[in-house]
């Protein structure tokens, strides 16, 4: 250092410790600073390029639109200092402490930053292309918007760290510890994620394309609508993971741990799933074109002490399926003081019975009236049509019908299994009948509503999308117009209490095409 810049060295430090702190737009360009102490100071729009601030202490500082590109800030404390729009491209901040720093819309191109403390700090759009973060600890710290793309993340640690809509492009964070991290939204194509733990992280809409997430963690970690396509999830744990609507194109999901998880309306189509733990995961509306599958676990543990083989048939029918459905046509349109008295009825079928834990979808027209009701398990489809056909005036009709098919098929050779399950939802349904009828009684009592009165078609869908009607009234379809005229009101007293049981045989094969593991 020449000599002016010795005396400019010893001027700041000597003002520095007369109290003074204001040094904005001082030029320090490659000055040794080595082990100085300016906490607090005002250092905006300074210039430190190329200088030597090793183990500086510069806490609280407000460096503010500073220039220390190319500067030397190894082991410098940092912590709670402003940095917002600071320019250290290329500098070195190999273990600096930045904890609670302000570096928001600051440069830090190919920055070192190893082993660097970030906790709580502000990286709010910075730019740290192509920097380097090996190991470094990042919790709660706030990267939303910000460009790490061809950054070196490696074992860097941090619970609850932000990433929000951040550029990791091709960014490398092997082994990195980010437990319930947000990367939603977030731009990760072809990043690599192998063995992270991303454990009960937010990752809903991000973009994974091509990413390699062999052997990471994704535990409990939320993924609904996120772009999986072509990624390779070899190994990985996504357990009680949300991958609603994600997807999964061409997807490797091979020997891939999915046991609880939920992926409802996920593209799974090319994608290869040999060896992938299944267990207690529904398996509706999914897209599976041209799946590739050998095998799965069905395993509770995930031990391959359930595994199924598939052929081309057998993997079509598993995965090829759709939300079990009961349908209530009425032959009237609702009516405002119907749909009251009838929500207010299914809410408190609801609470005794908890199978029924969504309410229906209503569709109305000039004429008729659709309820469907929705359910995970195809066993609970015969007991949610005897509720929910509790408020109309077709209700005994119905109910009868399917008691009927039950002691029938308690006597059919089903599968034991299967038939244990139908015969036990149903029986829970039986015990609590009169309960749930004194239940509606209570709520029609001053209902004036001729809309329960009116014919009704009662239709079962299984996954497969198979159909199966278990009650229609003689008179529905039919307008009063087009009934007889000859028709006294004993006639059609008697046609409301007749009632036809659908054939046995097709009774059978709907039970029959239920999901063939139940």
């Amino acid at each position: 250092m020449i000599e002016s810049e010795l005396v400019k060295v010893y001027q700041v430090v000597k003002q520095y410790q007369e109290g003074e702190r204001d040094f904005s737009g001082i030029n320090l360009n490659e000055a040794n600073l080595s082990r100085i102490k300016l906490s607090n100071a005002n250092l905006s729009q300074a210039s430190f390029m190329v200088a030597n601030l090793t183990a500086a202490n510069l806490s609280g500082c407000n460096l503010t639109g500073a220039n220390l590109n190319v500067a030397r800030l190894s082991n410098a404390t940092l912590n709670k200092a402003i940095l917002d729009r600071a320019s250290l491209n290329v500098s070195n901040l190999v273990r600096a402490d930045l904890t609670e720093a302000s570096l928001i819309e600051s440069l830090l191109i190919r920055g070192e930053l190893i082993q660097c403390l970030l906790s709580q700090a502000k990286l709010i759009q910075a730019n740290l292309n192509g920097a380097d973060l090996r190991e470094a600890k990042i919790e709660q710290a706030d990267f939303t918007y910000a460009n790490l793309s061809g950054a070196n993340l490696r074992a860097v640690f941090g619970v609850g760290t932000c990433f929000r809509r951040a550029d990791l492009r091709g960014a490398n964070l092997t082994k990195a510890d980010l437990p319930k991290a947000d990367f939603s939204y977030a731009e990760m194509r072809q990043a690599n994620l192998t063995h992270v733990n991303f454990s009960g992280a937010d990752l809903s809409g991000a973009n994974l394309r091509w990413a390699d997430l062999r052997g990471a963690n994704l535990a409990g970690a939320n993924l609904s609508e996120a772009n999986l396509s072509g990624a390779n999830l070899s190994g990985a744990n996504l357990s009680n993971t949300n991958l609603v609507k994600a997807s999964l194109v061409h997807a490797d999901l091979t020997q891939t741990n999915l046991i609880q998880s939920d992926w409802v309306g996920a593209d799974l189509s090319g994608a290869t799933l040999t060896g992938a733990k299944l267990y207690n995961v529904h398996r509706f509306s999914l897209k599976a074109e041209d799946l590739k599958c050998d095998w799965i676990d069905l395993s509770p543990n995930g031990d391959h002490s359930y595994v199924i083989q598939f052929n081309s048939e057998t993997l079509k029918k598993f995965f090829y399926q759709s939300l079990p459905t009961v349908q209530i046509f009425i032959d009237a349109p609702l009516d405002f003081e119907s749909n009251v008295t009838l929500m207010r009825i299914y809410h408190q079928l609801s609470q005794v019975y908890p199978v029924m834990n969504r309410p229906p979808s209503v569709d109305v027209d000039y004429r008729r009236t659709t309820l469907t009701f929705s359910v995970e398990r195809e066993e609970h489809l015969f007991p949610l049509a005897c509720i929910t056909i509790f408020p109309f005036a077709d209700s005994s009709l119905t109910q009868k019908n399917i008691v009927t098919l039950m002691r029938r098929i308690k006597e059919e050779n089903l599968g034991n299994n299967r038939k244990v399950q139908i015969l036990t939802a149903m029986n829970e349904v039986i015990v609590k009948a009169n309960d749930f009828k004194a239940l509606v009684r209570e709520h029609q009592t001053n209902s004036q509503s001729q809309f329960f009165q009116s014919a009704t078609q009662t239709i079962l869908k299984n996954s497969s999308q198979q159909s199966l009607m278990v009650h229609s009234h003689i008179n529905f379809g039919k307008r009063l117009d087009e009934l007889s005229t000859r028709q006294t009101d004993a006639d059609l007293s008697l046609n409301s209490r007749q009632t036809t049981l659908p054939d046995f045989n097709q009774v059978i094969d709907f039970i029959e095409s239920f999901d063939y593991l139940g």
